[in-house]
């Protein structure tokens, strides 16, 4: 009875699991593998070669780089012959990076030779059919970001924290040497700065290139600095605060960079070496010793030499009323009637003299008379011409309220 049975069901359970199988393969269906992404570099499909990647080592040549690769060294001296002037073998250094395309065969053929003598260039030789040499410059594009904040130790340290090149701190400070005194600074003083950065190939991070707008607060007070070129043709750019006055003034605010006031100018002051109280008519910035020391006007060096208390010193005279006066250098890189530039370097940080420590001890002069360089209200450039005005106030607009919302942004938190 139950053989009866199964023989009867028998076709209909075939029939079932058939339609079984067909509805669970379409729930089901099959996934294909996703392909690999290429990988393309140089202009090349790597996947499509066998790849060597390595760097210059001592006792490398270009020839010997390339007679490892089944060449014998008649071959060797054609090549070099026939790309000498496309491409000089002589530039290869140690430590640079080299790629070799080789043909993915039994043969592995050496196909392209590529050397990077740095981040945006290479050099492609070609050894597929006639032998050929190319110089390649990879694609590079500008982003700009706007950031703010506040002062947590040096700026340089601040700005490293945002994930910011503190390479920029430098570009600042440059701009903001004739109005701001980086020395008094505080933690928590505000800044916000717009900027543009370099990507090689759009995505290789390549540094800081400009600053388009900035502010600082200092004393109470923002001081903003927007680039401006009054003549369209001209690439040089002075710095103007938002209201069309330059920030660049005739004297720069100290000489040195980044470091501290440590004695002020006094009618009465303690002399740390002589022991005894007297007038200190200068101020003190110290300074690790080989710290560049700036002349903070143009002028011709008056005097350049060393007496017992003034250790190696430089005298510039700037004009007719102004002359500052630098001490205690380790070395003097000027000499009597040379002139100098704003900014030049004229000595290095030392303690040569009547001194406990490196440090610079700036003075000026005003009529033949030493007054303090910190009180003294010093003279300004020329102003921006009237007939500019506008066309500044045009474009710094829209970067000024990006600068202020990101700012106010920031500070709401």
């Amino acid at each position: 009875m139950m053989s009866k049975i199964f023989r009867i069901l028998f076709p209909t359970l075939v029939v079932l699991c058939f339609v079984i199988s067909c509805d669970k393969t379409k729930e089901e269906p099959f996934m294909a593998e996703k392909p690999k992404p290429k990988l393309v570099d140089f202009g090349f499909n790597l996947h499509d070669f066998n790849v060597v990647n390595d760097t210059v080592k001592s006792g490398d040549t270009f020839g010997s780089l390339i007679e490892k690769q089944n060449l014998n060294g008649n071959e060797v001296y054609d090549i070099v012959a026939k790309v000498r002037d496309s491409f000089d073998v002589r530039s290869i250094r140690i430590g640079k990076p080299y790629t070799i395309l080789r043909s993915k065969n039994k043969t592995n053929k050496i196909q392209y030779f590529i050397y990077q003598p740095d981040r945006m260039n290479y050099y492609i030789i070609d050894f597929r059919d006639s032998i050929v040499a190319h110089k390649k410059t990879r694609p590079l594009t500008f982003k700009t970001r706007t950031i703010a904040g506040a002062l947590n130790g040096s700026l340089s340290e601040t700005l490293a924290k945002d994930n910011v090149d503190p390479a920029l701190a430098s570009k600042i400070a440059k701009i903001y040497a004739w109005s701001i005194d980086f020395f008094k600074l505080q933690k928590g003083d505000k800044f916000g700065l717009t900027f543009t950065e370099r990507y090689i190939n759009d995505t290789i991070y390549d540094g800081v290139d400009s600053l388009k707008a900035s502010f600082f607060e200092y004393k109470g007070k923002k001081i903003y600095a927007f680039p401006f070129s009054p003549n369209e043709n001209s690439k040089k750019q002075e710095y103007y605060d938002e209201e069309g006055k330059t920030l660049k003034n005739f004297f720069l605010k100290a000489p040195l960079k980044f470091v501290n006031i440590t004695s002020r100018y006094s009618r009465s002051r303690f002399h740390p070496v002589q022991k005894r109280w007297k007038a200190h008519n200068g101020t003190d910035y110290a300074a690790p010793t080989g710290t560049p020391i700036m002349s903070t006007a143009a002028g011709v060096v008056e005097q350049a030499g060393y007496t017992t208390g003034n250790g190696n010193f430089v005298k510039v005279k700037h004009d007719r009323t102004y002359s500052t006066q630098y001490l205690h250098m380790s070395k003097i890189l000027v000499r009597r009637g040379q002139r100098v530039t704003q900014g030049q370097v004229i000595g290095k940080v030392g303690s040569t003299g009547l001194a406990t420590g490196p440090h610079v001890c700036y003075r000026f002069w005003k009529n033949g008379v030493q007054v303090d360089a910190l009180r003294l209200k010093l003279p300004t450039s020329t102003p921006m011409d009237a007939k500019y005005k506008q066309k500044f106030l045009e474009v710094i607009t829209p970067l000024k309220k990006v600068l202020d919302s990101t700012a106010e942004a920031k500070f709401r938190k």
